[in-house]
């Protein structure tokens, strides 16, 4: 990046924040601002509607798109979800959760969408709220002016034109392209977690009858794991999140084939596709897990992907953003109202940016052990330890819901049983560092 002078900014358009990226993030923290009266920009670099991944939402979803006034519209879209359903090979049973069993009994439900009507409902939202909307709009480049002088963001429209504005403050909310963390190579792997994705939609996939029906359903098998998203359009999402050996076994198949032949290593899926078509293009994304080493910095703010990525086995992705770009409104709102009040806000936002990542992180770290997979599969309400799990997977991490101290018990029982079976966890232990080991050349296998 160049140190560009404030002289270089006064043939710059002007506003108060930019946004880069109209995904739930950009376009939830854009509506609240432009709310306030800021002058927001928002750029984004497709044109809505557009196909995303993550179509199942959480319950604590719900009141983040209340405040949006988009709860309705959301609901015109969406497939009731009332709980989870697991479903282990190593398991004679299906163990279903039910969010209305959580501590907090008032999100008992939420929804599963198409995220390219959910999205556009987003960042319509945004339009009505006075923010300046620009899809079809790639940043290339931003530059911090010195002396606290705010940035400026060079952009390319579709059609070639060239934009430079100059704002107060930017909110790279640019999702898995990670704007500022690959221009500060702030980007990092997560060493914790490695894994890599596969889906596709189908038609004529088998549901759960009644109220269930819209329940998301978590299928184990040997390589990684399995979701099953069903859509009120009668589509269902289907997608393998598989470790990076397995991945590479791939060679160069057609994607359609590799997917249909993972599908085939999960019986109990295999039985709910046997009448199904595909019927969308096959999607593959690697890498899948990262962190930021930073939160924010003079002037800007990482929100939602941008940050950080976490395996998707418990669907926080959207949540995590809405709850993120909330916070964001929040701080740059203080930074640029009462900036002696910056340094406060900065730091409470990094700590609720980390909070939910780890919160989830515990138990994606350990989702394809077995000591927890029997927890899972057989779970237990001692101490409210039941209802406190519940409560982690309606996305209920950031409120006053007393779930840490049963979450520590929880975590003292895996902890015990796990050496109680030492030799069962030795092994699970040397098979998951085995797991997520980098593979040359697997982000080429999904090309």
């Amino acid at each position: 990046m160049n140190t560009p002078s404030a002289a270089s900014a006064a043939g710059a358009s002007s506003c108060d924040v930019v946004v880069i990226g109209g995904g739930p993030a950009g376009a939830t923290a854009a509506a609240l601002l432009a709310e306030r009266d800021y002058r927001v920009t928002l750029l984004e670099k497709d044109h809505h509607p557009r196909f995303h991944i993550g179509e199942s939402l959480l319950p604590a979803n719900l009141p983040l798109l209340e405040k949006l006034g988009v709860a309705d519209a959301v609901k015109a879209i969406g497939m009731e979800k009332w709980g989870a359903e697991f479903v282990s090979p190593w398991h004679d049973h299906r163990q279903t959760f039910e969010f209305a069993d959580a501590m907090d009994k008032s999100m008992p439900m939420a929804y599963q969408v198409r995220r390219s009507e959910f999205d556009e409902i987003l960042i319509r939202n945004a339009s009505r709220r006075n923010a300046r909307v620009v899809e079809g709009c790639q940043v290339q480049d931003v530059d911090f002016l010195p002396d606290n002088g705010g940035v400026l963001v060079q952009a390319r429209h579709d059609d070639g034109r060239s934009e430079t504005l100059h704002a107060r403050f930017l909110l790279d909310a640019s999702g898995r392209d990670t704007f500022l963390g690959n221009r500060f190579k702030a980007k990092q792997r997560n060493k914790k977690h490695n894994s890599a994705a596969i889906y596709a939609h189908y038609s004529g996939a088998e549901r759960t009858p009644g109220k269930a029906a819209g329940n998301i359903t978590i299928f184990w098998f040997e390589h990684g794991w399995f979701w099953y998203i069903p859509l009120a359009d009668g589509m269902t999402s289907v997608g393998a999140v598989a470790w990076p050996y397995y991945l590479k076994t791939r060679n160069k198949k057609p994607l359609d084939q590799f997917l249909q032949e993972t599908v085939a290593l999960c019986a109990p899926l295999s039985e709910r596709l046997r009448h199904a078509k595909l019927s969308s293009p096959v999607t593959a994304t690697g890498n899948y897990s990262y962190v930021c080493d930073r939160t924010h910095g003079s002037n800007y703010l990482l929100l939602g992907d941008a940050y950080a990525f976490i395996d998707p086995v418990f669907s926080s992705g959207v949540m995590l953003a809405m709850q993120g770009a909330f916070v964001g409104a929040d701080t740059v709102d203080t930074c640029l109202r009462h900036p002696q009040q910056a340094a406060a806000a900065l730091k409470r936002f990094d700590e609720t940016m980390r909070m939910g990542p780890e919160a989830f992180s515990w138990f994606i770290y350990r989702v394809t052990n077995p000591t927890l997979r029997n927890m899972f599969m057989g779970p237990r309400n001692i101490f409210r330890v039941k209802e406190a799990l519940l409560s982690v997977l309606a996305g209920d991490v950031y409120g006053k819901t007393p779930i840490r101290g049963p979450l520590l018990l929880f975590k003292g029982l895996y902890y015990a049983a796990s050496l109680l079976n030492f030799r069962r966890t030795l092994k699970a232990w040397r098979m998951r560092k085995h797991n997520i080991r980098v593979v040359d050349d697997a982000g080429a296998a999904m090309n």
